[in-house]
């Protein structure tokens, strides 16, 4: 395997990072819970935290695919980007004592991930806990994707590669929903939007131009069966990289009242709603990195305020 180390002039924080609701990809290697290991590019990635600012990678390519490159893992990981300063001055002054509780997070990077297997993760991931997600999608790749096995000190590891959309495309709605924790509904909806990926019809790649206005983005991500408002944000902000996309779920309606008093917090989530909580907190946030901002507060809430441990 190749092995490499990334810096950041920041900290790092990898466990937060992976166990904070973005992906669910990542797992803990079975004898040393240290190591991480995914999926990237076609590559097996083991990463550990090596130091509070820097990253060792182990990787190995699969299925005939190039080797990761260092700017790859940097990018990925968002190693560009400084958390803090995607919180303005004017955030920072106006609520000193949610910054102090935000700061034990300030190395959590938001992932730039694939952007199918993102929209597929978060079709799954609606109004369920963590831990059911994370079982979907293991189950998907277990039944779709490819098993990998790869030697790490002299010991057999194996990981299943995520299903291409041509692979979902095809798949038997029946097999699918069992995966799905039985709902026909999200399977079919899943095998829409791969046939969509799969034929062209849908092009995630032009999608990803940062030009792009986050709108018609939103617009044509809602064209697809089973993607609402909150999932087209997470698609643009977790799998586009655009990290001024802010999706807002119910933790997200819960921390915009208790934290800054948005009037809209008091409504029901409805589309409506929706839309304006999303510009009022821009209004607070730097919206260039509202998104990357607001999935700090996100695992900031379900940590310290409502306690919850499930990622």
């Amino acid at each position: 395997m190749k092995s490499d180390t990334i810096h950041s002039r920041n900290d790092i924080d990898l466990n937060n990072s992976i166990f904070s609701g973005q992906t669910f990809r990542w797992t803990n290697l079975e004898w040393d819970h240290q190591k991480y290991i995914s999926i990237i590019d076609g590559n097996v990635v083991i990463v550990e935290q090596e130091t509070p600012s820097s990253l060792r990678i182990l990787s190995q390519p699969v299925q005939n695919q190039n080797e990761i490159s260092r700017d790859r893992l940097n990018d990925y990981f968002s190693l560009d980007i400084d958390p803090l300063e995607c919180f303005p001055l004017s955030f920072r002054t106006r609520y000193p004592e949610l910054w102090q509780l935000l700061l034990p997070y300030r190395g959590i990077r938001v992932l730039r991930q694939d952007a199918f297997e993102t929209l597929v993760t978060f079709m799954c991931a609606q109004g369920i806990g963590m831990h059911i997600i994370r079982r979907q999608i293991d189950t998907i790749c277990s039944r779709f994707g490819r098993k990998h096995t790869i030697e790490v000190n002299g010991k057999p590891v194996s990981f299943f590669s995520f299903p291409s959309a041509e692979t979902l495309a095809g798949a038997d709605p029946a097999e699918l929903k069992i995966c799905t924790n039985n709902n026909c509904l999200r399977a079919s909806n899943i095998i829409g939007a791969a046939r969509a990926v799969s034929s062209g019809s849908l092009e995630l790649n032009a999608l990803a131009d940062p030009s792009r206005n986050l709108e018609e983005i939103r617009e044509t991500l809602c064209g697809l069966k089973g993607v609402g408002l909150k999932i087209a944000d997470c698609v643009m902000l977790f799998g586009l990289h655009r990290f001024d996309a802010f999706p807002v779920d119910t933790h997200v309606h819960q921390y915009l009242g208790h934290w800054f008093s948005l009037p809209g917090a008091l409504k029901s989530l409805s589309r409506k709603t929706y839309l304006t909580l999303q510009k009022e907190a821009l209004d607070i946030l730097s919206p260039r990195y509202a998104g990357f901002a607001g999935h700090l507060l996100f695992h900031c809430w379900r940590r310290d305020i409502r306690h919850m441990t499930s990622f």
